[in-house]
């Protein structure tokens, strides 16, 4: 059975079906990992555990001598990802007041829920997608993308000043097993032979565990509004940062349709907001279905678009890295070429048996 080139054909779809699973599972039995405890109950809810050893496996990859770009392309997305939540937030904000729509098709839709949708990105989901592309390049600003976890950059953006302090502790958190990673690769190239064909294959397991984390009753809870919202957050962030990833970074920009998605952590973010400032209480409840609801849609969509993205710069011949930097990343370009070659090949014998 060719099950595995089956779900291959879906676009990101070692990311989207498992994803599905994972969410229809907790739709349909959600206290599944209670029912099944040790190993299985602990799989279900164990999404740290598995995002520390991708983490690891992916800083074995990373060369420290592309710092540099690295640097910039995973701090042009931050920023201006931030920037675009901040500016939609300030337009919105002269338009509507500060408990939003209540009634109509658009109901729940404020301020609060649009920037803490548009605020941070799901970065597990950027670095599964850039790891399955062998862009490690690209995956290796995650750190970088991480910053925006939590209500910090939300309350910032929403011009919230002294309610937190910045959340150091877990950013280090997020870094370590990244800084393991690369310490091991870069004092032996062996680790990075060894963890390299771990990243893709960690990635299924990471899905599921983020899908059971949502369930398909959010859709329903949120209506017309938390659908719509996940749909835009792919399309105005994605077309954004697609551009600044072109014309500022010099790649193909699909590592920022990558980076158009809503982070899982963001659910907790409406509540967060509303301890610290009272003012949004009226909207906590709604902003956060709104907000589940954009994430699971942009689980989705996101790997489905960028998927797409990545066929179409190809054939386009668009660059991934810069020319001034395809030397450091020489081997991550070739490991791309062959995969690409081998998928051609499989095409090929494929078409011919069908003759």
């Amino acid at each position: 059975m060719q099950i595995k080139k089956g779900i291959e054909k879906i676009p990101g779809g070692m990311m989207v079906v498992p994803l599905f699973l994972g969410t229809l599972t907790n739709t349909l039995w959600p206290g599944v990992d209670k029912f099944y405890p040790g190993f299985t109950g602990n799989f279900l809810v164990g999404t740290s555990v598995i995002l520390f050893m991708f983490f690891f496996s992916v800083g074995t990859t990373i060369d420290l001598k592309s710092t540099g770009y690295i640097a910039k392309k995973g701090l042009s997305l931050l920023i201006v990802k931030v920037l675009l939540a901040g500016l939609l937030g300030v337009i919105i904000n002269h338009f509507l007041p500060r408990h939003g729509v209540t009634t109509g098709l658009f109901a729940g839709f404020s301020v609060l829920a649009v920037i803490a949708s548009f605020n941070e990105t799901n970065g597990g989901l950027y670095m599964a997608l850039m790891t399955t592309l062998n862009r490690d390049e690209d995956a290796a600003g995650f750190p970088f993308i991480s910053i925006e976890s939590g209500p910090f950059m939300t309350m910032v953006t929403m011009g919230v000043a002294g309610i937190a302090q910045f959340p150091w502790q877990a950013l280090v958190s997020t870094l370590i097993p990244f800084a393991i990673g690369i310490t091991l690769g870069s004092l032996d190239h062996s680790f990075r032979k060894m963890f390299k064909p771990v990243v893709p294959a960690m990635v299924p397991f990471f899905a599921f565990t983020l899908g059971y984390s949502l369930n398909f009753g959010m859709i329903f809870k949120s209506g017309f509004m938390g659908i719509f919202m996940g749909v835009i957050v792919v399309l105005v962030s994605g077309s954004v940062l697609a551009l600044v990833d072109r014309f500022f970074t010099g790649s193909d920009g699909v590592a920022g349709w990558a980076a158009s998605s809503t982070a899982g952590a963001a659910v907790a973010v409406p509540y967060a907001i509303a301890e610290t400032n009272p003012s949004f209480a009226s909207t906590a409840a709604s902003a956060t279905a709104i907000v589940a609801t954009s994430v699971l849609v942009t689980s989705i969509l996101t790997p489905i678009v960028t998927m797409y993205m990545e066929k179409r710069a190809r054939r386009r011949g668009l660059p991934i890295v810069p020319k001034k930097y395809e030397g450091k990343f020489a081997e991550s370009i070739m490991a791309k070429k062959e995969e690409e070659e081998i998928k051609a090949k499989d095409e090929a014998k494929l078409a011919a048996k069908g003759d």
